[in-house]
């Protein structure tokens, strides 16, 4: 079958032709429909990801599909279900093998698209506002790049969670997208952050994934006892923190990795996983995929996440 690889450590990835695999006795093979992009897929092509599998291995973090053969020792799914997996590795090529338990079931309503791209943008948002930052009803959420694929789902979860949002993006058409997606506020990315968001009152929680002037000039928006997670650095530039500052403002600052959770408490995403496809199911959810691209033209995904050309999320297909 066709897979995209990478072959050796810190190399690039190129498509394969590779056996397609079976699965061990506690894992599933799935047909793959749809693999999601993640920012985290340029890194590791730049050998600069913190969860980097050992080479070889398939590209393609979290996948769709309909599971196709079943180990001897799963229970509770078979051939046919459809499922969406969020793995880390697997899900650029036609089949793949994953953990039985890594599987969720998919709701009726939910496309295989819609499921390619749903995991790690909203249970990183879900599980970093509700269950590290503990985002309350009533208080201010600022997010930056809040038109990327973590960013808008922070600003629909946030908004459900009863915050007021201030969404930070560059340019009018994203802008937008984040109005749609429950916005109360938007600053252009050319604008004094902290000043505009000072001016409404200041942030309770930051929700930061582009790192650089971003995070300096919102950890100074904050308000006392205000909370900064980060989740990532878009920008290149990984900011230092003067603690200091926190010390005065009573600030908190927070790191977030949801894959991390999946090693040491993966009942936390387990039951970020139920509550959001339940949310899903009652139609408070809506994913946003703004390209939808075949396996073949995995390379232009890569260039639309590159240069900041795409809005949520960016899904591959195994349809040509």
């Amino acid at each position: 079958m066709k897979a995209l690889r990478i072959t050796e450590k810190s190399g690039k990835a190129v498509f394969c032709q590779i056996d397609t695999p079976s699965p061990t006795a506690t894992q599933i093979q799935v047909e793959i429909k749809a693999c999601g992009l993640n920012f985290a897929d340029l890194l590791i092509q730049n050998g600069t990801y913190q969860d980097i599998p050992a080479a070889p291995f398939t590209m393609g973090m979290e996948i769709a599909g309909v599971v196709s053969a079943t180990g001897e020792s799963v229970q509770g799914l078979k051939c046919g279900d459809r499922v969406a997996v969020y793995a880390g590795q697997g899900g650029f090529a036609e089949h793949g093998v994953f953990e039985a338990d890594r599987a969720v079931r998919l709701p009726d309503s939910m496309s295989f698209e819609q499921a390619a791209a749903f995991q790690i943008a909203y249970g990183t948002s879900h599980m970093a506002l509700s269950h590290r930052a503990r985002l309350l009803p009533g208080e201010t959420l600022l997010v930056t790049g809040a038109a990327g694929g973590v960013g808008l789902t922070a600003v629909e979860i946030g908004k459900l969670m009863g915050a007021t949002v201030i969404a930070q993006a560059r340019g009018a058409d994203k802008l937008a997208v984040a109005e749609r997606a429950g916005a109360d506020h938007l600053v252009e990315a050319g604008e004094d952050l902290r000043e505009r968001v000072l001016a409404l009152g200041g942030a309770d929680v930051v929700y930061d994934a582009v790192g650089g002037d971003a995070f300096r000039a919102a950890f100074r928006a904050c308000r006392p006892e205000g909370r900064l997670i980060s989740i990532g650095f878009a920008s290149g530039d990984v900011p230092q923190i003067p603690a200091n500052h926190l010390m005065v403002k009573n600030l908190t600052a927070i790191g977030f990795y949801i894959g991390g959770y999946q090693n040491f408490r993966p009942e936390v995403v387990h039951d970020s996983f139920a509550t959001l496809f339940d949310w899903f199911e009652q139609g408070k959810l809506h994913p946003h995929i703004s390209h939808t691209l075949p396996l073949d033209r995995v390379f232009e995904g890569f260039d639309l996440l590159r240069e900041r050309r795409s809005t949520g999320k960016v899904v591959i297909t195994m349809d040509n």
